[in-house]
């Protein structure tokens, strides 16, 4: 069995690639229409996104809000940002601008913002303490942050059989790899709550769901673009170099026998969306 997946490198810096990427959006669309079904609308606010990517839901929130407020995103991926700013000019929004910039580090004042929005933005932060800080800081008192985050339980039917292989293949030391990555990503909500609420926000509203990710076998998922660029590059990283090709050829083939001849392979992706309001008592 060829793993043609190992071998392709993907650069998310290209403007090429980043021109083609629909995948993102649609992997982020279920996060974001619950983000844009729990905002307060209202005219004249000044709203942030953290983490916009390729302008989702960036650019619809500034549609859905007029032309009386303005929209700001913020994301460090130059080549996504260059996306989204043709993505504004040929919508023709007066009201919507990406910044280049890192959330642990916004180039705002204080109490600059009514609503904060972040679509699983937060999941891929390098410092997720620091950047609820800072969310915290540009906010105004009484402001909206509505944010989503896929959780720990995330693709757990393909962890579980990675986490298996490795056993199988005398690398059941890497088992802790696995896991740090796992968390790395993707923070209980406990721990997101603790620190949301010591950055100065209130807990209105959480709600819990989730939706299934579906492929025919294994080799139709490790194929797929998306996974290609969003998250092999991490999984390669786990078991060494010469031990790779063996441990994903045994994935793969776990996974095409655990594929149902009429219902294919299924990974659910838990996610929460979190309501909340910057509180008298914040910074």
């Amino acid at each position: 069995m060829d793993t043609p997946y190992l071998k392709t490198r993907h650069d998310l810096n290209d403007p090429e690639l980043v021109s083609v990427i629909d995948e993102i959006p649609l992997w982020s669309a279920a996060f974001g229409l619950r983000i844009l079904d729990t905002i307060r609308y209202r005219k004249s606010i000044r709203a942030l996104d953290i983490g916009p990517g390729l302008g989702f839901p960036m650019i619809e929130l500034a549609m859905r809000l007029g032309s009386s407020s303005a929209v700001f995103g913020i994301d460090p991926w130059r080549a996504g940002n260059e996306r989204t700013r043709k993505k504004i000019g040929i919508c023709g929004l007066s009201n919507a601008a990406i910044v280049e910039g890192v959330a642990e580090a916004m180039p705002f004042p204080d109490g600059n913002f009514d609503l904060l929005v972040s679509n699983n933005g937060l999941n891929n932060v390098r410092d997720l303490a620091a950047t609820l800080e800072e969310c915290g800081r540009v906010a105004k008192t009484g402001a909206q942050f509505v944010f989503t985050f896929n959780t720990e339980d995330t693709f757990r039917e393909f962890y579980e059989i990675y986490r298996l292989v490795l056993v199988e293949s005398g690398l059941g030391d890497l088992d802790r790899e696995v896991s740090r990555h796992i968390r790395a990503k993707r923070k209980p909500l406990r721990e997101v709550r603790t620190l949301l609420e010591a950055s100065g926000f209130t807990v209105t509203g959480v709600a819990e769901e989730e939706f299934r990710y579906r492929f025919s076998d294994g080799s139709a998922l490790l194929n797929h673009f998306a996974i290609g660029y969003a998250f092999l590059p991490a999984w390669k990283m786990i078991p060494p170099d010469e031990r790779r090709e063996d441990v994903f050829r045994r994935i793969e083939e776990r996974i095409n026998s655990a594929a149902g001849e009429d219902r294919g392979f299924s990974m659910r992706v838990p996610f929460v969306t979190v309501d909340s309001r910057k509180g008298t008592h914040g910074r």
